[in-house]
């Protein structure tokens, strides 16, 4: 067959072995690994199961490590895979039990199968998150709703450390992770500290504007909510809550251009009505980061999306459209109740959101409380204290 005639372990990556045999074979190669190279204390390991390549909080932490030149003295590694729905290659999946089994710390940002079957108290793995704060429940908190993991397996236990933005959120990670609250640190989030650097915010600006040269000299509305469903395989968003017409129709009035940006989950783009899209923009059109965006923004419309902890630091007004409060709350919940969450005014239908932003009735006294409330740090420092934990051994 062809097949054969590719190689002498080309057989193998046709073998689809039972679940618990992967396992095995997997913890089997690792501590053949820790034999023949065994670790030496130096290589940290950045690594995730749904990044193509670095990105988010790791890549901040990653780029300023090399800054501060920690790259001399430690073995900065990394390994990624697209999704968490792909199957990594064969040679990906020895280079893994590679790396793992001669990692000394391990740096991930999200979900990661792989790294809850290590059980070496001599390996350090350290949970950057991908989210700032806490809003909607994840993790343990979840459990008996859809999505949850199982409460009695190892998935997230096996953190050293876990960070967040505040002491406020420690008791509410610990809990979605499964592990004590001093294994959680208030070191703030890497990738706020860009909100803290005025001339980076000025340059994204201005970028943003060159992107979308609509919007220069007039009022830039970004909407921005969150997808329903449970995961990228089902996210939706019901495009018949949006009016279009009367959005532009408010746009014109107020001066204002609106940026709608979907969570990258919904595949689906919004399909914006020809006549309308001088002022209606559609913000994927560009490959600016949606936190840059932020820089240009002077109102944020979204819904249960946790882009109002950056946010919240501009000091800038929010709308929270949210027409399926309870509906969502029933499968989803939050940490705290969301009327008392939020820093802004809930609208539920889409005429209560139009005469909102005609009136300029955001509520906007409440964002000051909330970034106090969420955030320790405001002095863009959250990423070298990260580096400093990574490398605190």
């Amino acid at each position: 067959m062809a097949w054969l005639r590719r190689g002498p372990l080309a057989w193998l990556r046709r073998i689809r072995l039972p679940r618990f045999r992967r396992v095995s074979m997997f913890r089997t190669a690792l501590r053949l690994v820790q034999r023949v190279a065994p670790r030496n204390g130096r290589r940290i390991l950045f690594t995730s199961d749904s990044r193509a390549e670095l990105g988010g909080n790791m890549k901040i932490v990653y780029d300023r490590m090399v800054e501060r030149g920690l790259d001399r003295q430690y073995e900065l590694m990394r390994l990624f895979k697209p999704s968490v729905a792909i199957r990594r290659s064969f040679r990906d999946r020895i280079r893994l039990a590679w790396l793992l089994g001669r990692a000394d710390v391990i740096v991930i940002d999200d979900y990661h199968p792989v790294i809850y079957r290590i059980d070496d108290p001599n390996v350090r793995i350290i949970q950057l998150w991908h989210a700032v704060g806490s809003f909607k429940t994840v993790g343990y908190s979840r459990v008996g709703k859809p999505g949850a993991p199982d409460p009695f397996k190892r998935a997230h236990k096996n953190y050293s450390h876990a960070i967040v933005s505040s002491e406020h959120d420690v008791p509410l990670y610990a809990e979605a992770f499964g592990i004590p609250e001093e294994r959680v640190v208030p070191t703030g989030i890497p990738r706020v500290d860009r909100f803290f650097d005025a001339s980076r915010r000025e340059t994204v600006r201005k970028a943003v504007l060159a992107s979308f040269p609509e919007a220069r000299n007039r009022m830039v509305i970004l909407f921005a909510p969150t997808f329903r469903g449970h995961g990228a395989r089902s996210a939706t968003y019901d495009f018949d809550r949006l009016d279009y017409a009367a959005l532009h129709a408010v746009c014109v009035e107020k001066d204002a251009v609106c940026l709608i940006r979907m969570h990258p989950f919904v595949r689906e783009q919004p399909p914006i009505p020809e006549e309308y899209r001088d002022r209606l923009l559609d913000g994927s059109a560009t490959t600016i980061d949606v936190n840059d965006l932020l820089f240009a923004v002077d109102l944020l419309i979204t819904d249960y999306s946790s882009i109002v902890f950056e946010f919240s630091t501009l000091g800038r007004p929010m709308l929270f459209y949210a027409y399926d409060l309870e509906e969502y709350i029933s499968g989803r919940d939050f940490y705290v109740p969301y009327e008392e969450f939020v820093p802004g005014r809930i609208v539920q239908t889409f005429d209560e959101l139009i005469d909102a932003i005609r009136r300029d009735d955001y509520e906007v006294e409440k964002v000051a409380a909330f970034a106090a409330r969420y955030f320790d740090h405001l002095d863009g420092g959250s990423t070298d204290r990260v580096v400093d934990l990574i490398v605190s051994g």
